[in-house]
């Protein structure tokens, strides 16, 4: 509520009230003219009229409250009438002193009608039956006392006061009238509740109509003062009142009522009127006797007591109702924490998948939609390297980036793990895409988790639910015309595209970004459906090839240059497929990189390269080592260190043996990857750091992991023998591995030239088509015996 601030309109009411108090007290000296007393009355009624106007048209009042204020304002511009009549019956004689004719009595009446027909249209609280019948015992309790007090200071002195005329009667029924308002208000307010308008203010009004009867019935005490008007000195006090009601509301506007309660507010208001009405039998009683007033003594401390016998049981009650409140808003507060716990992710505070697919098909009603899923690169090590706590703490940062990054509309949620959606309207393909390279953009910068600093990749997939419209079109122009149209009308007729449909579109573009790389961004096609149902399909068999020894061994042969030599093997795994044929790598790798099924897959490779190595071993002795591929969530299982050495100790093979290769991704990050790297250069397990040069390709890579050896990319060796770029990179990687001798193997060495320029530039080993192809281990006897081209100086 605004502060409170005299107004010019109070100041003004306020003025003229002081000036009307005042010539009233010179009145009271000495006689006055008549007319001067009047002449206030007319601008106070003025000045509360406009008051409850311009708070009738406060821009933030409920319409029931501006419906009020009009209703009394017209109440008090007709009792303005009245007034003015009244001073011409005084002025001009019409009537005696003190006294109000019958039209100015009617116009009275009017007023108060308009005020009390406001009053009325107050809406209260819905009440039962029981509550209604309270109310209507509390407002007669009430009543009866104000017509006691009524009797004892008016009625019995009626024929005093109105001097046996008319003029005279009016003004008592014009005093008991404005007397019956105020009490209406005040148990209105104090019983009912004040619906949209401010209490205080109603209060004030109530205080206004009080004031009005009070001055009314003490007009008598005017009788020897002929040249005085008791309405010319209350009417601008009660108008003063009324715009200080008026400027409380306008204040107000805007402002939540205290909510209705369901008990009365004000439960002492019918034990107050008791204990009036007995203070006034005491006195009226002291003056009857002795024994009369012994009587009534008795008997008002008898009621008395029952009174408080009986507010001592209201107040029990009161407590067991508040105590019952109490409870019914904790079961609310718990049904609210259980509704939004339904609805959203502990941990984040995000919209859950229930609230995601809701918002989703709810907006999808509306317009296009765009739906983008975005998983954390490499969440795990992060969450093994550093702890849960620090894991949790990122996701909850990656939360808050994304809520910040937001679009207007947009609805950000956690699907579990380390996996998040956004969906937002849009039916433009580049600003999704705009606003998820903003989103990549801002997720790459460093992000506080429990006191790490830490920079994420995020693999995001895109869907838009406009695209189904482009795929139906597509479909069509590859028919003739009429039958295009045919299907283009049944499409139409079909349901368009659901959540649950869109949120597996962008699902499935999210693996095919996180297939291609970290932190990449792949928009859903129609074609991704079929790689998708490929990969499904390929990772389902590869489970089958597990469990019926499908999988195969080729192993490549890694040799010296300077004379050709096979000094060690690559294994290689190749899957025959009973029904598909021979399955390239390329293909079902990354599919089960993508289920997991690399782990198990890792390990048979694993099991069955030392178990040959061991029988290469008594059957051939030439061999240095094999070198098994390690993918990095095979290198992050915990224990894996471990597993290798059970494997080594299973077939009696000795650690150097075996070469670990692993690429630079895997342990650029460092974490658990690296430490069990560690531990297996503590076992004597050399380690090879695989495609080099083509990763991060960090020098620091080779402080920080224990290297043996680098092999260097094929792509490095392809051109060697142009001498340009290529040719200055492999010569200045033979120069980091010479300085800290570390053994390098040249990949993909396909030529006898190749050959001769790798040995010119210092490499030792190298390993491609043209030392041999990968081959089963059968043939591997055979080929160390056979002729090799030799590497010439």
């Amino acid at each position: 509520m605004a502060a409170w601030r005299p107004t010019r309109l109070l100041l003004a009411a306020g003025a003229v009230l002081v000036l009307a108090e005042a010539w009233f007290v010179v009145g009271l000296t000495r006689p006055t003219p008549q007319l001067v007393s009047w002449l206030a009355m007319p601008p106070a009624v003025g000045f509360a009229v406009l008051a409850c106007w311009t708070t009738s048209a406060a821009p933030d009042l409920a319409p029931g409250a501006r419906r009020f204020w009009r209703h009394i304002g017209i109440g008090m511009a007709v009792i303005g009438l009245g007034g003015v009549s009244n001073a011409f019956d005084t002025i001009l004689g019409y009537v005696a002193p003190q006294h109000v004719s019958t039209l100015t009595s009617a116009i009275y009446m009017a007023g108060l009608l308009f005020i009390l027909w406001g009053l009325l249209r107050i809406p209260g609280a819905h009440r039962s039956r029981g509550e209604w019948l309270r109310f209507g015992l509390d407002t007669a309790t009430v009543l009866v006392t104000v017509i006691t007090f009524a009797w004892h200071f008016v009625f019995q002195h009626w024929e005093r006061w109105s001097g046996g005329n008319t003029t005279g009667t009016w003004a008592v029924l014009s005093i008991v009238a404005t007397g019956a308002v105020c009490v209406f208000a005040f148990v209105k307010v104090a019983f009912t509740g004040t619906g949209p308008l401010d209490r205080p203010s109603l209060y004030l009004l109530a205080l206004a109509g009080g004031a009005g009867a009070t001055g009314g019935a003490l007009t008598p005490l005017l009788t020897d003062r002929p040249y005085l008007n008791g309405t010319p000195v209350v009417l601008p006090l009660t108008c003063f009142i009324l715009c200080l009601a008026a400027d409380r509301q306008r204040r107000a506007a805007g402002v939540e009522p205290a909510a209705a309660v369901r008990r009365e507010r004000r439960p002492f208001v019918p034990y107050l009127a008791v204990f009036a009405t007995g203070m006034l039998l005491l006195a009226d009683a002291a003056d009857q006797g002795d024994d009369v007033f012994g009587v009534a003594c008795g008997t008002v401390v008898l009621v008395l007591l029952v009174a408080a016998r009986q507010a001592a049981a209201l107040r029990d009650n009161a407590v067991l109702v508040d105590t019952l409140d109490s409870r019914l808003r904790e079961l609310e507060e718990y049904q609210q924490t259980l509704a939004w716990q339904a609805t959203h992710d502990a941990l984040t505070g995000l919209a859950n998948r229930r609230l995601l697919m809701q918002y989703t098909g709810e907006t999808l009603r509306t317009g296009p939609v765009a739906v983008a899923l975005i998983d954390v690169d490499d969440f795990k090590g992060i969450n093994d390297d550093l702890g849960h706590a620090v894991g949790d703490a990122l996701l909850s940062a990656v939360a808050a980036r994304l809520s910040q990054l937001r679009p207007d509309g947009g609805l950000v949620a956690r699907l579990g793990g380390d996996e998040y959606a956004l969906v937002f309207r849009t039916d433009d393909e580049a600003r999704a895409r705009q606003v998820l390279a903003e989103l990549t953009t801002e997720l790459r910068r460093p992000l506080d988790a429990a006191g790490h600093a830490l920079v994420v990749e995020a693999s995001i997939g895109l869907a838009l639910s406009g695209q189904e419209r482009q795929e139906r079109q597509e479909r069509h122009e590859r028919h003739e015309r009429q039958e295009r149209q045919e299907r283009h009308e049944q499409q139409e007729q079909q349901d368009p595209v659901t959540a649950e449909e869109l949120l597996r579109r962008a699902d499935v573009a999210m693996y095919e970004a996180k297939a291609q790389g970290k932190g990449r961004r792949v928009t859903y096609e129609p074609a991704l459906d079929q790689h998708s149902a490929e990969q499904a399909r390929t990772a389902a068999d590869l489970r089958v090839a597990l469990d019926t020894g499908q999988l195969r061994l080729h192993y490549q042969p890694i040799v010296r240059l300077s004379d050709a030599q096979t000094v060690a093997v690559e294994a290689l795994v190749r899957w025959h497929h009973p029904e598909r044929g021979m399955i390239r790598p390329d293909l079902f790798i990354p599919a089960a990189e993508r289920t997991g099924l690399i782990v198990p897959v890792g390990q048979w490779v694993l099991t069955e390269a030392c178990r040959q190595a061991a029988r290469w071993r008594d059957e051939l002795g030439a061999l240095e080592y094999v070198s098994v591929n390690v993918s990095p969530r095979q290198l992050r299982e915990a224990g894996f260190a471990a597993q290798v050495q059970a494997t080594l100790l299973r077939f009696g093979l000795h650690p150097r043996h075996l070469t670990v290769e692993v690429t630079e991704t895997a342990v650029f990050d460092g974490g658990s990857g690296l430490e069990e790297l560690h531990q297996l250069k503590r076992l004597g397990v050399n380690v090879a750091l695989d495609d080099f040069g083509t990763g991060h390709s960090s020098l620091g890579l080779l402080r920080t992991c224990p290297v043996d050896l680098l092999k260097v990319d094929k792509s490095f060796i392809d051109n060697i023998t142009d001498q340009g770029e290529r040719s200055v990179i492999a010569e200045a990687l033979i120069g980091i591995s010479d300085g800290l001798r570390l053994r390098a193997v040249a990949e993909g060495v396909e030529t006898q030239a190749q050959a001769d320029v790798l040995l010119r530039l210092g490499y030792r080993y190298a390993q491609g088509y043209h030392f041999g192809r990968p081959m089963p281990a059968e043939d591997l006897p055979a080929h160390l015996n056979a002729a090799h081209p030799a590497a010439v100086g």
